[in-house]
């Protein structure tokens, strides 16, 4: 005779909801944030079970390393598609989202992505994609103008080739130009450090912005350009988030200060956002970055999904606009934003935030939006 389910968990009896996760846990992809985005979805994982499951199934995770490769992130679909899971979720890099939003949109399974920003995420309109994170379009945006406020309209931005480098430089351009700024590119994969910094010299600009990997080549850049006197009067920023996680602070100490970068989190978190919070540091062992409340808020909202709509891959695809979920950082609802070919949540909040030089452990808010 079978256990009947208990009214505060999932029966474990019961054939579980797979969701296929998809993160970036070995190198070259940034490990520390797939660790992060993986925390956020494994906490909202046993809190969902916790609290009954989908409608008394348990829910589970399938969890696949991406290891930042488009290739093999689109194979792993193909395999996560295979074993059944109602969804994919998670992935960080802008790149590879892009690779599993295609494979999931011709596969039919749907896709909710935790993180990357990527506006053009998908080719054309899809019903199978849906993004908790803001455009990139719209965060550039609200970074070229706290710099612009805070007079640093002369930029100087360090790439590496990559659609998502290239998409932010061409964003930060046609913001500040049509506002009188200028915008001038260099090349991280030519320049050693220190040639860059002759070439800021040069160019008298007001401001770096490095759109260049972590720790490489971004580290080297930050050291070479604080241990240069003709910049010291010089704005150092990374609007893609390199300065949230600790293994910035780990490997820069006080230089990795005072460097603004963008997080998607409120100026104040509620009550919910808190709880979550203390139970991912407990998690991490360390201070969670606003990606892995990301990482929660994408299984939350995707199990309300579940719960209200079923399992079936095509009704999950057509629920996206009639779902709502309270998040860490805010009630999440689906939408068609112009310009954004996927159902976007509209919008995430945006702050530019930094280290505190008298204190690079803690948060400055130096701008909203």
């Amino acid at each position: 005779m079978s256990t009947p389910p208990s009214p505060s968990g999932a029966h474990p009896d019961r054939p579980p909801v797979r969701l296929g996760a998809l993160v970036p846990l070995t190198r070259p992809g940034w490990v520390e944030a797939g660790r992060h985005v993986l925390a956020g979805l494994e906490l909202a994982v046993d809190e969902v079970n916790e609290t009954g499951g989908i409608n008394g199934r348990p829910l589970e995770l399938v969890v696949r390393d991406t290891a930042a490769d488009p290739e093999r992130a689109a194979a792993a679909v193909d395999e996560l598609a295979g074993l059944g899971v109602a969804a994919v979720v998670g992935e960080y890099h802008s790149v590879v989202a892009r690779a599993v939003a295609g494979r999931a949109d011709a596969l039919g399974v749907p896709f909710l992505c935790s993180s990357a920003v990527l506006d053009a995420l998908v080719e054309e309109r899809t019903e199978w994609v849906a993004r908790v994170a803001p455009a990139q379009s719209r965060g550039w945006r609200i970074y070229a103008d706290f710099l612009l406020a805070a007079g640093r309209g002369r930029i100087a931005v360090a790439t590496q080739p990559s659609v998502y480098w290239a998409t932010g430089t061409r964003v930060l351009r046609e913001h500040l130009v049509a506002r009188g700024g200028s915008v001038v590119e260099l090349d991280a994969t030519a320049l050693t450090p220190e040639a860059l910094c002759d070439a800021l010299v040069d160019h008298d600009v007001t401001a770096l912005l490095l759109l260049v990997g972590s720790p490489e080549p971004a580290v080297p850049i930050v050291r070479a350009v604080r241990g240069d006197r003709r910049l010291a009067d010089l704005l150092i920023g990374a609007p893609a988030g390199q300065p949230e996680f600790a293994g910035w602070a780990e490997a820069l100490g006080e230089d990795g200060a005072g460097i603004p970068f963008l997080r998607y989190l409120p100026e104040h978190l509620g009550p919910l956002g808190d709880r979550v919070r203390k139970e991912l540091r407990e998690r991490l062992g360390e201070a969670p970055s606003f990606v892995a409340l990301e990482g929660w808020d994408t299984v939350t909202v995707l199990a309300a999904l579940l719960r209200s709509h079923g399992t079936d891959r095509a009704t999950i695809a057509g629920a996206w606009p009639h779902v709502t979920a309270e998040g860490t950082r805010g009630p999440i609802r689906f939408t068609h934003t112009p310009g954004i070919d996927l159902w976007q949540w509209t919008w995430a909040p945006i702050q530019v935030a930094d280290r505190d030089p008298s204190a690079p452990e803690e948060f400055r808010v130096l701008h909203t939006g």
